[in-house]
């Protein structure tokens, strides 16, 4: 059986569409054998290669609150620091390795000081999804391993080759940027997360010509960061996932003449 993997991509608090997607996935029963992620992907990525069932990751994302995930920071690099979010990721795995990982998991982030990519494929998770979840200019970045250390999003937003790199034969990805129109923003973090992400979008595509299916999602209806929307992002994901998955496995079949 050749090894299913599955990429997460970034987008802020339309995240909670990978858990409609995981939901999908068990659903149909497709075996998952690695997992990436890059941002808020990271974050439901490592959740997910720990163990925790899709429910359990959906029960997490609808008691998020975006000032959970961040803290006032007085520092001449960044608005705000993730910091609760990396406690958020210990209390809830532990203080755990990646490599400890029921599956094989990567985590994409930025070296900020020379403009790399760094893949996590070891080391302090927390401290992984707290450099691969770090907006520029809005959290302060992230000191690991002697690196500083941004999103990911900036280097491979929905992360396919670095799954590919971890054995995955198959990739499917959620890309929840692909169909989303972005809205007028109302605060300075909307203005900031807007103008981000949406230079993020349209780089994205040459990313995902490697993957054998991506889930795009239509989040239109969503902005970034009003968590009060989560239960509806996390049913567009799983409407998405459900119809292509079942195409993707049809296909699949018939291919093999099953």
């Amino acid at each position: 059986m050749k090894k299913n993997g599955l990429a997460l991509g970034g987008g802020a608090v339309l995240g909670a569409a990978h858990v409609g997607a995981l939901l999908a996935v068990e659903e149909l029963g497709v075996p998952v054998h690695c997992l990436s992620g890059t941002s808020i992907g990271a974050f439901i990525a490592a959740l997910y290669a720990f163990g925790k069932s899709p429910e359990e990751i959906e029960a997490v994302a609808l008691e998020m609150d975006w000032l959970d995930l961040s803290g006032l920071s007085l520092s001449q690099y960044g608005l705000l620091s993730n910091r609760k979010f990396g406690k958020m990721v210990t209390d809830l795995l532990g203080k755990k390795n990646i490599e400890d990982a029921l599956v094989p998991l990567a985590i994409v982030a930025t070296d900020i000081s020379t403009g790399g990519k760094v893949v996590f494929t070891a080391g302090d998770v927390a401290c992984a999804v707290m450099a691969s979840s770090c907006i520029p200019g809005v959290f302060r970045p992230v000191e690991c391993d002697g690196r500083l250390l941004v999103d990911g999003v900036l280097v491979e937003n929905v992360p396919v080759s670095s799954l590919r790199s971890i054995g995955a034969e198959r990739v499917i990805c959620v890309d929840l940027l692909g169909r989303h129109v972005f809205r007028s923003p109302q605060n300075i973090i909307a203005v900031l997360l807007n103008a981000f992400y949406s230079a993020i979008a349209s780089a994205t595509s040459v990313q995902l010509d490697d993957a054998d299916l991506c889930v795009t999602p239509d989040l239109s209806a969503f902005n970034l960061i009003d968590t009060t929307r989560i239960p509806d992002i996390i049913s567009a994901g799983y409407r998405a996932a459900i119809l292509q998955l079942q195409e993707w496995k049809g296909l699949k079949k018939a291919v093999l003449g099953g």
